[in-house]
C-alpha cells in the first residue's frame, strides 16, 4: 500500500469539499441532529469557505492518498489564521480527517507527524488543536501522542453550543 502526502490547492476544491462532508458527517452524525449537522456542513464546508481557507497564506492543507485515492487530509494554521488567539510561536492543527474505510491504518499519525515536522521546521514552540469533548477516540489518540488539555472553547454545531477541549503539545 502506497501512502503519498501532497499539498492541496484551489484545484482540489471539489475533492476537499467532498471529503470534508463525508468524514465530518460519518464521525459526528450519531451525536447531532440532522438539522444541526446540515447547517454546520453548509457553513464550514461550502465552496466559498473552503476557497477562502485554501487561499489564506497562513493556512495549509495536505491530502494523504492511498493507492491514488484521497484517504484523508490535514489542515494547519499559523499566525492570524488560528481559530483561537495564540502567539506566533504556535501552529494549530485545525483538522485531521480520515475517511472511515482508511481508519486504523496509521494515517492519522502520518498527518500528525506532518504537522509536527512543519512546526519544527518553522521553529514553533507548540502545536495545539481543539477536539470535541465527546470524541473520546480522538482525545485518546492525541493524549497518546503527547498532547495535554490546556483549556476549552465553544464550538457551534448549527444552533447547539458544544465544548471543544484545547489540547497542546510543547515541542522540544
Amino acid at each position: 500500500m502506497t501512502h503519498i502526502l501532497r499539498r492541496c490547492d484551489v484545484e482540489d476544491l471539489r475533492t476537499l469539499k467532498e471529503i470534508s462532508y463525508e468524514t465530518f458527517h460519518d464521525t459526528f452524525k450519531e451525536q447531532n441532529t440532522p438539522e444541526n449537522m446540515q447547517a454546520y456542513l453548509e457553513r464550514a464546508f461550502s465552496e466559498e469557505q473552503l476557497e477562502r481557507e485554501l487561499t489564506n497564506p497562513s493556512s495549509r492543507f495536505f491530502f494523504v492518498c492511498v493507492n491514488d485515492e484521497v484517504a484523508g487530509y490535514l489542515k494547519i494554521n499559523v499566525n492570524d489564521a488560528q481559530s483561537e488567539e495564540m502567539d506566533n510561536d504556535s501552529l494549530e492543527i485545525e483538522r485531521i480527517y480520515v475517511r472511515r474505510k482508511f481508519q486504523n491504518q496509521g494515517l492519522g499519525k502520518l498527518l500528525l507527524n506532518k504537522a509536527n515536522n512543519i512546526a519544527m521546521e518553522e521553529h514553533k514552540k507548540k502545536i495545539w488543536l481543539g477536539v470535541w469533548e465527546k470524541n473520546e477516540r480522538a482525545i485518546a489518540f492525541y493524549k497518546n501522542t503527547g498532547f495535554v488539555q490546556t483549556g476549552a472553547h465553544a464550538f457551534y454545531m448549527g444552533d447547539e453550543e458544544q465544548t471543544d477541549l484545547i489540547m497542546t503539545k510543547v515541542l522540544s
